[in-house]
């Protein structure tokens, strides 16, 4: 409080020797205590956010290939989803570049399919573009539709060795997921 002449009344206010008031000093304590305060509520709730250990397992896969042989393809379990690696045959290969990339509903080459080095080997998800049922094609004695490479019975798809539509309802080729070599005879998907 002040009087009419400006001055500060005697007792109302006490100055600290660099010229802060206590006032001042109690401000900065408090704002800075629920500044703790608020770290220490938000970083738990923040941090409970994070995907749990079963979950990170389960983000990425390792798929041994030394074993399959050309022509034949296995299925793996990616996120909980089908995942078929396929070793293609010279065969395979030339039938799959054989195919005009222009003429194709989802236009993408063979080796745009695969990575460099290993264009023999093919991996895509196992889910129909359609409405998601899993096609034939990657077990022994399946039907392989009639393109030679996969075929889902769900709406009749048919997918040619490069896992691309050529004939049926759905609209894109199977998805090929993020993966890389980290051996010749090993690939980590995810």
């Amino acid at each position: 409080m002040a009087d009419t002449t400006g001055d500060a009344i005697p007792g109302t206010e006490t100055v600290l020797d660099d010229g802060v008031r206590r006032r001042d000093f109690i401000n900065i304590a408090a704002i800075g205590a629920a500044g703790v305060g608020g770290v220490s509520v938000l970083l738990p709730l923040i941090s409970q956010m994070a995907p749990s250990a079963d979950v990170l397992a389960e983000s990425s896969t390792e798929v041994d290939v030394s074993a399959i042989q050309p022509g034949q393809a296995i299925k793996a379990v990616f996120r909980k989803q089908p995942l078929f690696v396929r070793r293609l045959t010279p065969a395979e290969i030339e039938a799959a570049n054989k195919i005009d990339v222009g003429s194709l509903r989802d236009p993408q080459t063979l080796e745009e399919r695969t990575k460099e080095g290993h264009g023999d080997v093919l991996v895509t998800m196992g889910v129909c573009t359609h409405l998601g049922c899993v096609p034939l094609g990657a077990a022994e004695g399946e039907v392989k539709g009639e393109f030679g490479g996969y075929f889902c019975p769900c709406h009749g798809s048919h997918y040619d060795t490069a896992a691309r539509i050529l004939k049926g309802p759905a609209p894109k080729n199977l998805e090929v997921p993020e993966y890389e070599f980290t051996s010749d005879t090993v690939i980590k998907v995810g």
